[in-house]
């Protein structure tokens, strides 16, 4: 039926189409991530993905043939080679064979001792509504062609244990010096000679299970749908179901994550009559054909022995790399989301307060950051992309009930969630991703107990969970943020500025909770490319004093320079609300103090009037400037601004370098974009202080070289408080807070002290 001529890979046509991807993958709305450690795209030789989308098919030789130049085999179905022609040849040229190959487990097995690698999509066909485990918690999946709930395929184990068995009579017949019995295997296997056998026979067998998992997925219309129904009157349903989601795949910004597990070595025949038997047999056997043919019903008690064997260990092995596949998911918050809906419906609560669910879907996402054992996607792993999950904000969160809304499984109230019937209907199989798409991330995390212990758990501790622990959890969040940013901004496109960097002092955020607290809070916010290290000895002296201190970290410090040019002021300012947010469940009042920018920013929080603020201290807060050229700054990020809207530039003066009296802890390259906030940061200032009441500190040095200290006098005559006194230090040096210049420290000290000494002491409850 099939010629194996046709069947040989046409390098030139392969690598056009490799070279071709490449093009189309940089305009498509899909990105994909290629997670995996060195060496497992290497040395794997049997490759194993689940199936969701049909494209899914070209996308792994794709990759793998970009990491090794490996030349890849797959398997499709047998009706897209059906009459042979221009499609036929163009598959078969870029390595697929049809799953009606005679002798297709031989080939495949043969291909990779040739050196090919060979993909296979065990769950032998597309599983659209995700769901890979019964209700007895056993694998499996739904056939729409046998209309039946059935096992994966077993095809890549049997090839694996065949190949382990191949190749260790082949190295003992070496050993035993049988040069005409190699000279065989080599002809019926088309190796170019016995050193090439013998190298081939020597690379342990690998299966290498992998998953791919797409985020997120909308149900919404696409320009690919409505052009094909321009010229087609009518789609069939199952047509047109994967052109609205698997369009939307490609076109619409989803990321596509593909994991490699850990590589599996199929189980050797651990007894001795085992191997015996296998011994004999293999003296009878001159072909894969024979292997792969050996049948537990022949006559021959030898074949029916071994055939038995290697069905046990077939069905071990494909459960074990099954499992593998789906530990390998990449969890996201549309599958925390779902899982939870779920859970409330199979708890039989059909509504459920808006601050409810939120809190507990926060939860869910540290329960689940707790859980090494599991794969996080960026949503879940990144606090800003999570930002605002408690109290129902966030873009993830707004396109996940968006899209529940538009398939009528969630009618959003102003106060509640009504879960509606049809999220309990059962649903086609071609129409499930499209009628019920939380159903189908539901079952995507089934497999994870994890998953489902992490949502129980959220469900108990909901309401039950108290205050300070709750702001213990966004207090990580913080030092996640800083992890995060630290790697992202370490690249090595990153790199060049990153070398010139200084600073030996970490630049994550600090909680200091003293042994017997006062109930006063301070919260310490640190300067323009600094870090929170910046503060961290007047940190230490409040702590001891029996202060319970944060050391916030604005956005884009205490990371890289390039961290910095991608913030707005306004993020930095965000920062010092969250840090203050955290302190609050602790002490019974607030002292802000904040040094240079820092102080800026203390006094425009302290402007917003939060609950508990007792006072604020501002150190060094920019009015004025020393350096004349900043008035330049505007114009010079403008013209940045223009310059990377070409790809290939990165702005015209994207950063200076920065002469830091504290290279230590303070960045070493300025980003032009950052300077321009800072001025933003200053006309906000002015704005505001007439509105501060509370009773404010105002410091600063008489001969401060970057911030003239007549901005002190400017602050502190548009002050709005009653209570408010100005303390001026003989220095030389922008960094008295850091130096203790004049006794700095110790004079905030006093004014925190004075501030806690006028009001009512509460015992507290630690």
């Amino acid at each position: 039926m099939y010629d194996l001529a046709d069947l040989e890979i046409k390098t030139s046509t392969y690598d056009w189409c490799v070279k071709a991807f490449s093009v189309l993958e940089s305009r498509l709305g899909l990105n994909i991530k290629f997670h995996h450690e060195d060496g497992r795209a290497e040395d794997g030789q049997i490759f194993l993905f689940n199936h969701f989308a049909r494209f899914e098919t070209i996308i792994p030789p794709y990759l793998l043939h970009k990491e090794t130049g490996a030349y890849c085999r797959s398997v499709a179905t047998k009706d897209l080679f059906a009459g042979g022609g221009g499609l036929s040849r163009f598959l078969m040229n870029v390595g697929a064979v049809p799953n009606d190959l005679p002798g297709l487990l031989p080939f495949l097995a043969a291909e990779t001792l040739r050196g090919r690698k060979v993909i296979v999509f065990p769950e032998g066909g597309m599983v659209k509504d995700r769901r890979t485990v019964d209700h007895k918690g056993q694998y499996g999946i739904y056939s729409r062609t046998a209309g039946m709930w059935r096992k994966h395929h077993a095809g890549a184990a049997v090839i694996a244990l065949v190949l382990e068995i191949l190749k260790s009579r082949i190295l003992s017949v070496q050993k035993s010096g049988n040069q005409p019995r190699l000279e065989r295997w080599v002809k019926s296997l088309g190796m170019e000679n016995v050193d090439a056998l013998l190298e081939a026979a020597a690379k342990p067998t690998r299966i290498v299970p992998a998953n791919i998992t797409f985020y997120p997925i909308r149900i919404s219309d696409n320009v690919l749908r409505r052009g094909v129904d321009f010229f087609v009157e009518k789609l069939g349903k199952q047509f047109e179901e994967e052109l609205l989601i698997e369009g939307n795949i490609l076109l619409k910004n989803t990321d596509m994550d593909i994991r490699f597990g850990a590589p599996i070595a199929p189980q050797r025949f651990e007894r001795w009559w085992e191997e015996k038997a296998i011994d004999v047999l293999f003296e009878r056997i001159d072909s894969l054909d024979d292997l792969f043919s050996l049948n537990k019903d022949s006559g021959k008690w030898i074949e029916r022995f071994v055939s038995t064997i290697l069905q046990r260990k077939t069905s071990r092995l494909r459960d074990t790399y099954m499992r593998e596949i789906y530990d390998e998911i990449t969890v996201n918050l549309a599958h925390l989301a779902s899982s939870l809906i779920l859970a409330y419906v199979d708890r039989g609560r059909m509504e459920v307060s808006r601050a409810e669910f939120h809190r507990t879907l926060y939860l869910a996402i540290k329960y689940v950051q707790d859980e090494s054992s599991i794969h996080l996607h960026r949503v879940l792993d990144n606090p800003e992309a999570y930002e605002g999950v408690d109290i129902g904000a966030g873009r993830g969160l707004d396109e996940f009930w968006a899209s529940a809304s538009f398939a009528g499984l969630i009618e959003s109230l102003p106060d509640t969630y009504q879960f509606l019937p049809k999220l309990c209907d059962e649903h086609g199989f071609d129409e499930i991703r499209l009628e019920n798409p939380i159903v189908v991330y539901a079952n995507e995390v089934a497999p994870l107990g994890v998953v489902n212990s992490a949502i129980t758990r959220a469900l108990e501790a909901a309401y039950a969970i108290d205050d300070r622990t709750y702001a213990a959890m966004h207090f990580d969040d913080e030092k996640k943020r800083h992890a995060w940013c630290r790697k992202t901004y370490h690249q090595p496109r990153f790199a060049e500025i990153n070398a010139a960097e200084t600073a030996t002092v970490g630049g994550e955020p600090y909680f200091l909770t003293p042994d017997r607290p006062n109930g006063m809070g301070v919260l310490l916010v640190h300067g323009f490319l600094s870090s929170p290290a910046e503060l961290r000895e007047l940190g230490d002296r409040f702590c001891a004093a029996g202060y319970t201190v944060v050391g916030a970290r604005l956005e884009g410090h205490g990371t890289s320079p390039w961290d910095l040019r991608d913030r707005e002021w306004e993020d930095w300012l965000e920062s010092v609300r969250r840090c203050y947010r955290i302190l609050i469940p602790y002490v019974d009042q607030i002292c802000l103090v904040g040094f240079s920018t820092g102080g800026s920013l203390v006094l425009q929080l302290a402007a917003e009037q939060p609950e508990k603020l007792a006072g604020v201290a501002s150190i060094s807060a920019p009015v004025k400037f020393r350096n004349r050229n900043l008035i330049f700054v505007p114009l010079l990020h403008g013209a940045n601004t223009i310059a990377r809207w070409i790809p290939s530039l990165e702005g015209v003066m994207p950063f200076r370098p920065n002469p830091s009296e504290h290279p230590d802890v303070n960045y070493g390259s300025i980003p032009i974009r950052g300077l321009y906030e800072l001025r933003q940061t200053v006309d906000a200032l002015l704005k505001v202080l007439p509105t501060i009441t509370a009773p404010t500190l105002v410091v600063h040095g008489k001969d401060d070289p970057v911030i003239d200290s007549s901005s002190a006098n400017t602050i502190l005559e548009a002050l709005g408080s009653e209570e408010k006194q100005l303390e001026l230090i003989e220095s030389t040096r922008h960094g008295i807070a850091y130096e203790n210049i004049g006794n700095c420290q110790q004079m905030v000290l006093s004014f925190v002290e004075s501030l806690r000494s006028e009001i009512p002491q509460i015992a507290l409850v630690s």
